[in-house]
Formats: structure tokens, C-alpha cells, sequence
């Protein structure tokens, strides 16, 4: 998950093979070295708390097993994903109205599903293009379920305004019918611009023209606005972030968004 609130500078991207909550995305250097000195300043406290010994031998005692200093980081991560998944599904549960069914979102499966997943997110999300491919695969499995697409759009700064504007175009795709091929489309499209994002329209058979008047009315501009109000209200941390039957999934691996759907059935 791409770790960044709306109108802030973009985070750089990391492997996509990370699935945690952070979608793909990692502490900082400088964040990651300090942890990793707290971690040691309490690994030292610990073991002559426990009579390991001196603080050399201590000390001979964490360079001949430095994975501890791993562990504990894992742990500490685990944690934090733990209370950020608990915190978002308080308020999930606080705010149902929020996931409720919203007919101005583009959706694929039956209306009266059993089962509803809602995906929060942006098309220059490193993360949610890395999970694209497989999340197509997971939906085509389970054509009973809904699926609900939440445009957005959190990568824009000051001078940088792409994500917003591919997030409007493709809610102009979808007042053509065109939604999933142009979606599709702009998370395929390794770098997006706006020209880019109008080729990709016309390219799926979207009459630019009325696309353009659907991106700039007043309805579409309030519909990423009332998206964005979600997210926050929501304590969201980035996207991609996954909801099904209003719990969401502590990582963005579509694989388990799936053990999801199957408990949900």
C-alpha cells in the first residue's frame, strides 16, 4: 500500500513482494536505523536485566545473533499492522454508511451478492498496479461476489495533478460503460500524464468529448471528494486497502483478500 495522505508528495516506491499494510512501501533509512538502535538499547536492557552478563559479552552476545534485532523489528511490525487493521474496522463499524452501497461507485457482480469487496485506490500506486493482474484473476474466480471500485485519487501535489484526473476519467469511462477496459488500462500504464490518460480513453472507445464535460461537472468532482472524506474518516493509511463485507485485509495480497471472501461465504 502506498502510504501517503491526499495532496502529498508522492512515496517512492518499494517491492511490490512486500504486502503488508504499506503497500509495497518502507520506513526510511533513518526511520529504520533508529528503530534498530531502540531495539538494540532494549535487547542490552533485557539480557543484563536477565543476568546474560557484562555488557561486553552482551554486546558478543548480539553480534553472534543479530536476529534477534530482526525479530524483534518483525514483531514490532506485526503489531503496528495488527492495531491499524483493529482501528480501521472500529471505524468501519462506527461509520457503516460509509461502505454502504453507492450507486455513483463502478461495480461488477450482482447487486444482492453475498459478498462485497470495495478496493480504495490510486492508479499511480506502485502497490495497487503491482496487485492488479492477480486481483482481475481473483475476481473473474468468483463472478457471484461484488465488487466495488473506490476511486482514490492520493498521489497528487501542488504540482502534480495526474491521479486526480485519471480517476475522473475513468468515472467518465464508466458513465459510457466502458469502466473495467479503461481501468484496466490506466493500471497497466507504467507512467501515467494526461495525455496518456485521454489516449487510453479514446483507445477503449470513450467519445473524449463527453468524457471531458463528466470530468469536470460538479457530481464527479463531489464524488472523489466524498471518497476522500471516507478514507480519512476511516483512518485509512493508503492504498491499496481492501474491504470485505466491511472488514478489511490487513495486507494487499489478493490471495488474501481471497481467504477473505471464502470465510465471508
Amino acid at each position: 500500500m502506498t502510504d501517503t495522505p491526499p495532496n502529498t508528495p508522492e512515496t517512492p516506491a518499494a517491492p511490490a513482494k512486500d504486502t503488508s499494510r504499506n503497500g509495497g512501501t518502507s520506513n526510511s533509512v533513518m526511520t529504520g536505523a533508529a528503530i534498530a538502535i531502540s531495539a538494540a538499547a532494549l535487547v542490552l536492557a533485557g539480557l543484563s536485566f536477565m543476568g546474560v552478563g557484562t555488557e561486553g559479552k552482551v554486546r558478543n552476545y548480539l553480534l553472534s545473533n543479530p536476529q534477534i534485532l530482526d525479530e524483534m523489528l518483525q514483531a514490532r511490525q506485526v503489531a503496528e499492522e495488527q492495531n491499524a487493521t483493529a482501528a480501521i474496522d472500529k471505524a468501519a463499524a462506527e461509520n457503516a454508511n460509509l461502505l454502504a452501497h453507492d450507486p455513483r461507485d463502478p461495480a461488477v457482480g450482482p447487486e444482492n451478492a453475498k459478498v462485497t469487496v470495495i478496493q480504495f485506490f490510486d492508479y499511480r500506486c506502485p502497490g495497487c498496479k503491482a496487485v492488479a493482474a492477480p486481483y482481475r484473476e481473483m475476481m473473474a474466480r468468483h463472478p457471484d461476489v461484488r465488487f466495488v471500485f473506490k476511486e482514490w485519487p492520493i498521489l497528487d501535489n501542488g504540482s502534480t495533478v495526474t491521479s486526480n484526473y485519471a480517476a475522473r476519467a475513468a468515472l467518465a469511462a464508466n458513465a459510457q460503460g466502458k469502466y473495467l477496459a479503461v481501468h484496466n488500462a490506466l493500471m497497466a500504464e507504467r507512467s501515467l500524464d494526461q495525455q496518456t490518460v485521454d489516449e487510453i480513453l479514446t483507445e477503449n472507445g470513450v467519445n473524449l468529448a463527453q468524457a471531458k464535460q463528466v470530468m469536470g461537472s460538479p457530481d464527479t468532482v463531489r464524488q472523489i471528494a466524498d471518497i476522500h472524506t471516507i478514507g480519512m474518516t476511516l483512518q485509512l493509511r493508503g492504498t491499496p486497502t481492501f474491504f470485505v463485507n466491511g472488514k478489511t485485509s490487513a495486507s494487499i495480497d489478493p490471495a488474501d483478500v481471497e481467504k477473505m471472501i471464502q470465510a465471508a461465504k
